[in-house]
């Protein structure tokens, strides 16, 4: 079987899309927004199909030119979506998952409320899904790393309101690091 990207990505993604779902939930989003961010979700890594294999799989450290290469894979992304015509803003929530508050993120540095809030729910949890999951390149550094990390990152790089929202989430087990 040919295999358009990593074994990890898409079980990632169903991962992340349940964590989304349920912080979107907990802050009380309306059913049609939720599905969208679902979809996004879902595919938010679809532009690894174009990053060869060997570097998405690679064990240990990559160096700044693999760094860039693996960038790349959400303007890809955002190039496969924009062309389907989805009757909301799926691409543009895509696009948008790597972007942080304070403008530090890529691939355009956008800010603030430029970020839709789907983006920043999915950043979030693609952040806690990413850390408390085995990776091809490490084990998994567990929940509480996770969390900690996104405590960290609380108000300067993520929206408060979300990281609060996914502490919630994942304290009151609404959502469990593992489920597929």
């Amino acid at each position: 079987m040919h295999r358009l990207t990593d074994g990890y990505t898409p079980s990632h993604e169903d991962r992340t899309a349940e964590l989304c779902v349920a912080i979107a939930r907990h802050l009380g989003l309306p059913a049609e927004r939720i599905d969208v961010l679902h979809m996004a979700a879902q595919v938010h890594d679809i532009g690894k199909a174009r990053i060869p294999l060997a570097l998405l799989n690679k064990p240990g450290r990559i160096t700044d030119e693999e760094y860039a290469v693996l960038k790349t894979h959400v303007q890809s992304g955002y190039d496969i979506l924009r062309h389907i015509s989805f009757p909301f803003n799926l691409a543009e929530i895509v696009w948008c998952h790597h972007e942080y508050l304070d403008g530090s993120g890529y691939p355009r540095g956008v800010t603030a409320e430029s970020i839709p809030l789907e983006s920043r729910i999915l950043t979030v949890s693609d952040i806690v899904e990413s850390m408390s999951a085995d990776r091809p390149y490490r084990k998994s550094l567990g929940m509480d790393i996770a969390l900690d990390e996104i405590r960290r990152l609380r108000g300067a790089r993520l929206d408060p309101v979300v990281v609060d929202a996914c502490l919630d989430v994942v304290g009151k087990k609404l959502w469990h690091e593992h489920a597929a």
